[in-house]
């Protein structure tokens, strides 16, 4: 294994796509599979991942994370619940077309976000930073859920919401979003702006 003296580097995956994501409905805990397409997406991960080493392959317990990984490299992934997306409380299930204008607002925020019967913003923070401080030096690999991958792009000075199946690297002492590989095109580095979905 790589020995980077402090030095962490995390290639974050959002997972395939789902009933939920598909539909545009929130889906934070809630646990849903992937849909074939999902499944596609994760296996087209595959030629990004081959060759790759790493020192650590982590993944949400949520079973859209847990078969994305599986279809998308060898390794076994560790679980690890603080890779969850937000828990969305009472707004679980509810279509973004038909959310309360002000939820909807919050949302594209993203900060100050406090839905009814969830968890916070800064909940979600606290234990998704925990994670990461507990990582070892290396690169890691971490399959995870797009609330997720928003706030650690936003720690590093930008705010992207990725489309399913998308890959992103970070180097994380320097604050920076090195690489970007969307689950439904090519690769690229242009970042688009804040998006809405959660699932």
């Amino acid at each position: 294994m790589t020995s980077w003296s402090g030095h962490r580097e995390l290639w974050l995956v959002r997972h395939g796509e789902t009933p939920a994501s598909r539909s545009r409905r929130l889906a934070g805990w809630e646990d849903v599979p992937l849909t074939e397409h999902g499944e596609e997406q994760a296996r087209a991960l595959r030629p990004a991942l081959e060759g790759e080493r790493f020192d650590g392959v982590w993944c949400s317990d949520l079973q859209r994370a847990v078969r994305t990984a599986r279809l998308a490299c060898d390794d076994e992934p560790r679980l690890d619940g603080r890779l969850r997306e937000m828990s969305f409380g009472q707004l679980e299930g509810v279509p973004w077309e038909t959310m309360d204008a002000h939820w909807r607002e919050a949302m594209v925020r993203f900060a100050g976000f406090e839905p009814p019967g969830g968890e916070t913003f800064e909940a979600l923070r606290e234990r998704v930073l925990a994670f990461v401080d507990s990582l070892p030096p290396g690169r890691h690999l971490v399959f995870t859920h797009g609330g997720v991958v928003r706030l650690l792009t936003r720690e590093v000075g930008e705010d992207v919401f990725v489309p399913t199946g998308t890959l992103l690297v970070v180097d994380w002492e320097a604050r920076e979003l090195v690489f970007r590989r969307d689950g439904e095109g090519e690769p690229s580095r242009g970042l688009p702006g804040a998006g809405q979905e959660g699932a």
